[in-house]
């Protein structure tokens, strides 16, 4: 009978045991869960902690941080019929478990979802767009707008579009080499009438530093031509007064002057007759007897 009593009491266990294990669940601080029966959302948690169900409920569990959706690059047209390839991408969050356990169920068919959203969002945005426009600071309005209508797509999904952005919005490379080659052209354009009038200027400036360069020499020389002229006046008012005061040192010294004048070479042959006047100061010939 004690027998039959332990055994009783270890399977009540085990069956407590087991009706506990399947009764319990654990919400952790980063999901949200949805507690269904038979297909029928029965209560959400929200709230991290140890929670209890019936046996034969299920419980969903989704994340509540911040999700990321990134799409494959697209090829987008814009207003003035430029190709444009576009890589975007979107964060989203899941705000009504409830919501979107009934009408995406899970969170990949959400995403396949919001992908397609994103990519047609994008295309109708930026497709009413010049691609100029989109390299502009209205570039953060464009993404504003796409989420704005993302979130207008996914109403009633229990989820919110936080923010879409653009990683790049290029031309193909087709259009990006031709781009490329016309503003290679355009730079070499502006190089070339930069460096003309580069050439104009430095023409302008060297003209004029010449013209000034000639004034000043004239200048100089005008100067110069009236200091000689005042020194010459100079020196023969004072050679007038030296000649004045004493006749015969005046004669004595241009005759000094003419001798260094005649015979300043090493190699200097004069023939003049011994009783020539030039002589007249060497001693001994007949311009000193005449002098006496």
């Amino acid at each position: 009978m004690n027998r039959i009593l332990i055994a009783v009491g270890i399977v009540g266990a085990l069956v407590v045991a087991g009706f506990m294990l399947v009764s319990m669940f654990i919400v952790y601080q980063t999901q949200q869960a949805i507690v269904v029966q038979f297909g029928v959302p029965q209560r959400v948690v929200t709230e991290p902690g140890l929670y209890v169900k019936l046996p034969w409920q299920q419980v969903y569990f989704f994340d509540r941080r911040l999700l990321n959706l990134d799409v494959p690059s697209e090829e987008v047209i814009a207003q003035d019929k430029k190709r444009i390839v576009v890589d975007a991408f979107a964060r989203w969050r899941i705000v009504d478990p409830q919501r979107f356990y009934q009408r995406l169920y899970t969170e990949d068919r959400a995403a396949a979802r919001l992908a397609y959203f994103l990519s047609s969002d994008i295309r109708r945005v930026l497709g009413s767009q010049d691609f100029a426009t989109m390299l502009s600071p209205r570039r953060s309005e464009l993404m504003h707008d796409i989420r704005d209508d993302m979130n207008q797509d996914t109403q009633g999904f229990g989820i919110h579009i936080v923010d879409v952005r653009i990683r790049h919005a290029d031309l193909p490379p087709d259009n990006s080499q031709a781009i490329y080659q016309r503003m290679s052209k355009e730079r070499e354009r502006e190089a070339a009438e930069y460096r003309a009038e580069g050439d104009e200027t430095a023409q302008r400036i060297r003209a004029r530093a010449e013209r000034e360069v000639t004034v000043i020499k004239a200048e100089a020389m005008r100067e110069a031509q009236i200091l000689q002229g005042e020194g010459d006046a100079e020196k023969t008012r004072t050679l007038a007064e030296a000649y004045g005061q004493d006749p015969d040192f005046f004669s004595f010294y241009r005759s000094m002057q003419a001798y260094q004048d005649a015979l300043g070479g090493n190699n200097t042959t004069v023939v003049l007759s011994p009783n020539n006047e030039f002589f007249r100061y060497f001693g001994g010939g007949a311009g000193a007897a005449a002098k006496k």
